[in-house]
């Protein structure tokens, strides 16, 4: 009996139409100057940022821990964008918008200085070949562009699984510490996260089943 409940669960979530929520998805061609996040919600409250948001499974078990917050994810692949809108749309999450765009590019261009209080980077993509690691996310570039749209003790939480980029996670963060502008804080566990995990995201959960440690890393502003 169980199988065949799972295998009609399975086909009624294939012919379910996935859907664009008008209230949730955010088209960056609307957006041509500096993002205001006040009437992106309708309201004023304190911004989380996340890049990779992926399926959305962070964002909805944030956004439902924490409704006085606002928070806004980017996330490139278009399949796991529209899985993520959808599913907040239907959670009704007033709370969260999507936006399916360059993250690095959109951040440097259109998120205003001091605007993000916390800044989530889970399981990102490593870009593994050497030749290809210049397109990783977490750079000193990068980094640049965080600390400038972080508030004032704003924090940056990140979570990876693949050993050679926390090691330049780890040196791009060292070199920030160097310089006085951040320092380094403990890893702030998600809402979402259950027993044995650190994070609890999908990504997580997968490579928790093949035996992949998770690495994490936090810095605060100063």
């Amino acid at each position: 009996m169980r199988r065949l409940f799972l295998l009609a669960r399975t086909k009624n979530m294939e012919k379910r139409t996935i859907k664009d929520y008008k209230n949730i998805s955010v088209q960056p061609e609307s957006v041509s100057r500096m993002l205001d996040f006040d009437i992106l919600f309708g309201r004023s409250a304190p911004v989380e940022m996340e890049v990779g948001s992926g399926k959305g499974t962070f964002l909805l078990e944030e956004a439902k821990a924490f409704p006085e917050k606002n928070f806004f994810g980017i996330e490139w692949a278009n399949k796991y964008y529209k899985l993520a809108v959808d599913r907040m749309g239907r959670w009704d999450m007033p709370n969260v918008r999507l936006m399916r765009t360059d993250a690095a590019t959109f951040i440097a261009e259109h998120i205003p200085d001091k605007s993000i209080g916390v800044f989530h980077l889970y399981f990102p993509d490593p870009w593994p070949k050497k030749k290809h690691n210049r397109r990783r996310f977490f750079c000193d570039k990068n980094l640049a562009q965080l600390l400038r749209i972080l508030k004032p003790d704003g924090i940056i939480n990140i979570a990876t699984d693949h050993t050679d980029y926390f090691e330049q996670m780890t040196e791009v963060a060292s070199r920030a510490v160097g310089q006085g502008v951040v320092k380094e804080i403990d890893f702030i566990r998600p809402a979402g996260a259950g027993d044995g995990e650190l994070v609890g995201t999908n990504y997580e959960r997968k490579y928790m089943k093949e035996g992949r440690k998770t690495n994490t890393l936090a810095l605060q502003k100063k």
